[in-house]
């Protein structure tokens, strides 16, 4: 099978990579088409994957391209990883919302419709070539705002487009482990969108297990969530919250940590991506090189909501999943391995008081026929109003992206949750449009 990665110079290339090479199945992907922008950051990244293939006796054979269209033709699967913007441009997202004293963050707030908007019509174009080119081809999306992304995309391909995120996977998997349960031997009850999702309810054996974690002071304590909600709050919830919420729950904290901070998220990755680009020309061991970056890349991970003096488990360091997620898409899809995946797609009357065509993040069963959302209980009081809101701003961010409208763009500012003024929203649009190209580009046309 040919597989085409989009965004293959981006950092987490040798994650997907590593996964491939895992993979013996004989009906695998044998050939990898890295497609990026950026000559030097291919060179860099193929360093990286030669090393690691060196080690297995028939490694996939690998390709690089600047050419969307070379990487997309004959493909069986994309994978859409692509940044548009660069880390530059997230710094921006981060700085213009902190200078007018909100929130900036990647993809949770203004920062993230601003992503958003110059990400679309570039998503909305390689989904236009994937028809052309690939017409028969999956495409899994890790671009952010992956729902906002799904969705534009979906507007093309329909169904053949599947969101993925680790981080609803990864809370699963540690509220299972917690309590010593196989995460495979149990049941999730998670719903939401990307980044804004609740876990309610962990079934093992036909009972849900969840109430004995959110009664237990030392499990509940002992995952990550319990650290950055507290255990009154979680409580509070009856559920378990993506680790996201905590910008929507602790704002204030979130925006005084964040500004107290020497630099912001996107300005350490920033400075960091520059440095191990720079080193790996010179590294003797690659691979090696790009594995120190990412434990250090993973153990700063929300940094903010932690405080200075609390570290992330090893299990967070080590990171990684969302890679073991797309290949098991694949393997479902194209071998018929069935999976029981929590997915963004498309909500087809699975969360009740949402558009059939939103996209929405919800347990899935996978198989040849691709996923088929599980059916959920209706969400009652605050998180639907809240998931709601957050969808029709993403709505208006995809109207905004593809007509230019910069009335639109200005109303999904100011209706998103997390901006208080809709003279703010005015202002972050002009500050975005100053900084960041792609942004200002949109409204010229």
């Amino acid at each position: 099978m040919r597989l085409a990665l989009l965004g293959g110079g981006g950092f987490r290339t040798p994650l997907v990579y590593g996964a491939l090479l895992a993979d013996t199945h004989e009906r695998r992907v044998d050939e990898v088409w890295l497609h990026d922008l950026d000559e030097g950051r291919l060179a860099s990244i193929r360093r990286v994957l030669d090393v690691m293939a060196a080690r297995y006796p028939d490694p996939p054979r690998v390709h690089t391209t600047t050419s969307l269209d070379e990487a997309l033709a004959g493909a069986d699967f994309v994978f859409s990883a692509i940044r548009v913007g660069g880390l530059e441009g997230r710094t921006a997202d981060e700085r213009v919302a902190l200078d007018l004293g909100l929130l900036g963050q990647e993809t949770t707030g203004p920062g993230g419709l601003s992503y958003g908007l110059r990400t679309v019509p570039v998503a909305v174009r390689v989904a236009e070539r994937v028809a052309a080119l690939a017409p028969d081809a999956w495409v899994i999306n890790f671009t952010n705002p992956a729902g906002m992304i799904t969705e534009a995309m979906q507007a093309v391909l329909g169904d053949r487009v599947v969101g993925i995120c680790d981080s609803p996977i990864g809370l699963a998997r540690r509220a299972a482990a917690t309590l010593g349960l196989d995460p495979a031997a149990t049941m999730v009850d998670y719903v939401g969108l990307n980044h804004l999702g609740w876990l309610r309810g962990l079934h093992h054996e036909g009972r849900d297990v969840l109430p004995d974690l959110l009664a237990d002071d030392t499990l509940l304590g002992s995952m990550e969530e319990g650290h950055l909600f507290g255990l009154e709050w979680v409580r509070t919830l009856g559920m378990v919250p993506n680790e996201y919420l905590y910008y929507y729950d602790f704002t204030r904290d979130a925006v005084r940590s964040i500004t107290a901070a020497r630099q912001t998220r996107g300005e350490y990755l920033l400075e960091q991506q520059r440095d191990f680009y720079a080193r790996l020309a010179g590294a003797e061991d690659a691979h090696a090189e790009w594995d120190r970056v990412r434990l250090q890349r993973n153990a700063t991970y929300m940094a903010e909501a932690r405080g200075d003096d609390e570290e992330r488990g090893e299990d967070e360091v080590q990171g990684g999943g969302y890679e073991e997620v797309a290949l098991a898409i694949m393997a479902a899809i194209s071998r018929g391995e069935p999976a029981s995946l929590i997915l963004d797609v498309r909500n087809d009357g699975t969360v009740a008081g949402l558009p059939d065509d939103a996209v929405v993040e919800v347990p899935c069963e996978v198989d040849g026929a691709g996923p088929r959302p599980l059916p959920v209980a209706p969400f009652l009081g605050q998180p639907l109003g809240l998931v709601q809101q957050v969808k029709a701003v993403e709505r208006l961010v995809i109207e905004a992206a593809l007509t230019g409208s910069e009335r639109v763009a200005v109303q999904a500012f100011a209706l998103h949750p997390l901006v208080d003024s809709v003279t703010v929203a005015r202002e972050l649009l002009a500050g975005y449009r100053a900084r960041i190209p792609e942004v200002d580009a949109l409204f010229r046309r």
